[in-house]
């Protein structure tokens, strides 16, 4: 690729990664894809995509690719995780499809990807490469030359460092890709089961969350309703690097112990877990280097206990490549601009999955009284107190 005002590199085809791609191509600019992995895994963990991110999806034009595999929960089913009890019912379905002017959606991480690859590979300005991942970077004159692990470089206009949590790129804007993630103390275990297992007396189409002491689990319907994502998190000092290892079902089970015996059983009918351990990182100071940006979760991981890591990077992507079109070729401008735009949102949306986090595995008499608030709220005041999140537009 030679150096131009319309082409780009995006390291990493993970979701932000690809949906960077698709974004900067609907505005004219001809992306190269590096992809590290030979091979995309089949794996993965359900994903929760709120208004904000299905709205993204359908400007993108992914949604076509996907609309067959998702789930559109009807309702999330809050239980206190010992009793079983449900301490409140929050609308969902039509009530904030018709409030934010976008449906939310439940679906296999594994269905996402592929639809935003099918999505990217349709588009002739995108080319995936699969097996050279980027490994440094150099900002000259009049462009940006990218190196990949095998020695290979790349020249072009613009890098957006998609490379995930475990970033090799990011040590190149000022942070060290290892020793500034913090292990939370938490990991997170998940399966897929098929959805008759759910237990009967559970309401049905919808997403649970099942609170408990230093732990809690939440399951919805994934592949169009078909299946069920499950995930547990917990307390836990294991550290584990990467996002998909295989963990034995005793240990899961043993998380659950104190459940109520219906979430007991939903858990023991799934004897094919992953675990992935939980970071914080600090927030960076920057974001860009001369014609380099951070996406997703290189830039900014976000704990999951608002359901909304992955939606950061399509928001990311989205408000990247309108600031670039927007410049009309000024890099550095359009990426400052970008970092600037993104910064005290993604900051925002961290401190509330942060709270979330805490309010989910409270005890004792702090416990008591998030249960007695949860039920006496209106439903749906409760939820137009996030408005903020899901009704962002780019």
């Amino acid at each position: 690729m030679t150096a131009n005002p319309r082409n780009a590199i995006v390291a990493g085809a993970g979701i932000g990664g690809l949906a960077a791609a698709i974004a900067l191509a609907q505005r004219g600019i001809d992306i190269l894809v590096c992809e590290r992995r030979s091979e995309f895994p089949e794996e993965g963990a359900g994903i929760q995509i709120g208004p904000n991110g299905s709205r993204i999806l359908r400007d993108l034009g992914v949604a076509k690719f996907l609309e067959t595999k998702v789930a559109r929960p009807d309702a999330l089913s809050v239980r206190d995780g010992a009793t079983g009890r449900e301490l409140t019912q929050l609308p969902l379905g039509h009530w904030i499809a018709e409030r934010h002017g976008a449906p939310y959606w439940t679906a296999h991480r594994r269905d996402l990807h592929v639809a935003l690859r099918a999505r990217a590979e349709a588009e002739p300005r995108i080319t995936i490469t699969r097996g050279t991942g980027i490994a440094s970077f150099e900002n000259r004159r009049d462009g940006i030359r990218a190196t990949a692990a095998n020695g290979e470089t790349f020249d072009t206009t613009v890098l957006i460092a998609a490379d995930g949590l475990w970033s090799g790129l990011r040590e190149q804007f000022g942070s060290s890709r290892k020793t500034d993630l913090i292990p939370v103390g938490k990991t997170a275990f998940r399966s897929v089961v098929p959805a008759g297992h759910l237990p009967a007396e559970l309401v049905p189409n919808a997403v649970h969350i099942w609170l408990s002491p230093g732990a809690h689990v939440v399951h919805y319907p994934v592949n169009g309703g078909q299946d069920i994502a499950l995930v547990v998190i917990a307390d836990d000092v294991t550290r584990v690097e990467g996002w998909d290892s295989p963990i034995v079902a005793d240990v899961v089970k043993a998380k659950v112990a104190a459940f109520a015996s219906p979430l007991r059983a939903l858990v023991n009918s799934a004897d094919n877990w992953r675990n992935w351990s939980l970071y914080r990182m600090p927030q960076l100071a920057h974001w860009t280097s001369g014609r380099a940006a951070l996406l997703g979760d290189a830039a900014h991981p976000v704990l999951p206990f608002l359901a909304q890591g992955a939606v950061m990077a399509l928001e990311d992507a989205i408000t990247l490549a309108n600031a670039i079109a927007a410049h009309d070729g000024a890099i550095e401008p359009a990426l400052g601009e970008y970092e600037r735009a993104r910064h005290a949102r993604v900051a925002k949306v961290a401190e509330a999955s942060e709270r979330n986090g805490r309010i989910y595995h409270m005890k004792g008499a702090s416990a008591l009284a998030r249960n007695a608030a949860m039920k006496m709220a209106p439903p749906s005041r409760v939820m137009t107190g996030f408005d903020w999140l899901y009704g962002w537009k780019p």
